[in-house]
């Protein structure tokens, strides 16, 4: 067999696991994305028999192909030949985990870890956001702009808002038809003060190996999802956003700072890194689901405040916290209105607008050039559509909580 034949047949029976409900890579997730028993016998029986000439190829053949595989297919929908990839069988996924790079050093989005992960460096990576006012739900969305097909968008997360008599809480998940926190798919939240001026963000898993908390109670709540991916995570502290408060009602746009409590200072310095969540990575990756958006369906929403371990507490990082500052705008006389530079990707005018650069202190020693790159940019297109862009150090999980908390009404910042 060639091996322009061999590449065709894996793409042949790559494409027919990833189509369907019944395929190897959607069973796998969804199963684990709904809380599934564990497949049948005959059902398991039956994938092996499947799978056993795919995992019978040598590693060397084996890693060229899927090497081959992911240099092709560089855009979603079809980059999701290579996550199926992963989903074949052990040996499969392994050398593909070897071969997909993080966002940072790829700068693409291929399995759902990537979404905890820093992105690139030197160029960011460009997504949408579609806002629902009947069902309050938020869908962030990989890509310039929407497709005129919105079906074909890759959706990354989904945010559900929720008002409560003294706050604001959006959570976050991976299935835009469950919200539920003791769902295998939910992974964040952010929550706001009676005011709605100071936000904070909570992951559902340690950013990072030494951010688990010495809590007894904590502890066993993390261990036991292992077990029952229904019992409900943790919440670990992981960011800041505060909003400055506009008292003499001045006109101009907000004014914000955002206090990165899991991403040191350092990490934009020459040679910093953001610490790695390895222990997040393997949990997230089994409860990804890639259900698409389903109209017309209202979303599973289970809320309870004593339902989850919360800790007010920020995670403990060694060193100075990063800070993150919005922008400041000029005036434009002819405009008579305040201006931004977002290149093209904000065309209508709008008090959520921002851009977020570091707040560094000069005793941090960080280059002028590193202070003013925009880290984080999010500003509106049309009506219910707005365009986020964030690069590293941030993370998309933590981009889109920080946009998110521009959507709730602050009477006394603006």
């Amino acid at each position: 067999m060639s091996f322009k034949s061999l590449v065709r047949e894996l793409r042949d029976g790559i494409g027919s696991m990833s189509r369907g409900g019944g395929g190897a890579a959607e069973g796998m997730m969804t199963a684990h994305s709904r809380g599934y028993a564990p497949h049948p016998p005959e059902l398991e029986e039956q994938q092996q028999q499947q799978q056993g000439r795919w995992a019978n190829l040598p590693p060397e053949l084996l890693l060229d192909v899927i090497q081959r595989l992911e240099a092709s297919e560089v855009a979603w929908p079809e980059r999701r030949h290579v996550l199926a990839c992963a989903a074949v069988c052990r040996s499969w996924r392994n050398i593909t985990k070897e071969v997909v790079k993080s966002p940072e050093q790829c700068g693409q989005i291929t399995f759902p870890f990537s979404l905890k992960q820093p992105g690139p460096r030197d160029h960011p990576i460009q997504c949408f956001i579609r806002r629902e006012r009947a069902t309050s739900t938020f869908c962030l969305y990989l890509g310039l702009t929407p497709s005129l097909q919105g079906q074909s968008d890759k959706l990354l997360l989904a945010a559900h808002k929720i008002r409560r008599a003294t706050s604001t809480n959006f959570v976050i998940s991976l299935n835009p038809d469950d919200f539920s926190r003791a769902s295998s798919t939910y992974i964040g939240k952010a929550r706001s003060n009676f005011l709605g001026t100071k936000f904070t963000v909570y992951d559902s898993e340690p950013p990072y190996d030494a951010a688990v908390s010495s809590s007894n109670r904590s502890n066993r709540r993390i261990h036991s999802r292992q077990v029952s991916p229904r019992v409900p995570a943790g919440n670990y502290n992981i960011a800041t956003i505060s909003y400055e408060l506009n008292i003499l009602r001045t006109r101009g746009p907000r004014r914000m700072q955002c206090r990165m409590h899991s991403i040191p200072n350092s990490s934009i310095q020459e040679g910093g890194s953001v610490p790695a969540p390895s222990s997040s990575i393997r949990s997230v990756d089994q409860r990804f689901s890639g259900l698409p958006v389903v109209k017309g369906k209202e979303p599973v929403i289970g809320f309870s405040s004593t339902s989850l371990n919360e800790s007010n507490a920020p995670v403990q990082i060694n060193g100075e916290p990063l800070t993150l500052k919005n922008k400041a705008p000029r005036w434009h006389e002819q405009l008579q209105c305040w201006c931004l530079n977002f290149r093209g990707r904000v065309t209508v005018a709008s008090v959520k607008n921002f851009q977020l650069v570091a707040a560094a202190d000069p005793s941090c020693h960080i280059s002028p050039a590193e202070q003013e790159k925009v880290i984080l940019q999010f500003g509106k297109i049309g009506k219910d559509i707005f365009t986020m862009d964030y690069q590293y150090p941030l993370s998309a999980f933590q981009a889109f909580a920080i946009c998110l908390t521009s959507f709730d009404t602050k009477p006394a910042c603006e």
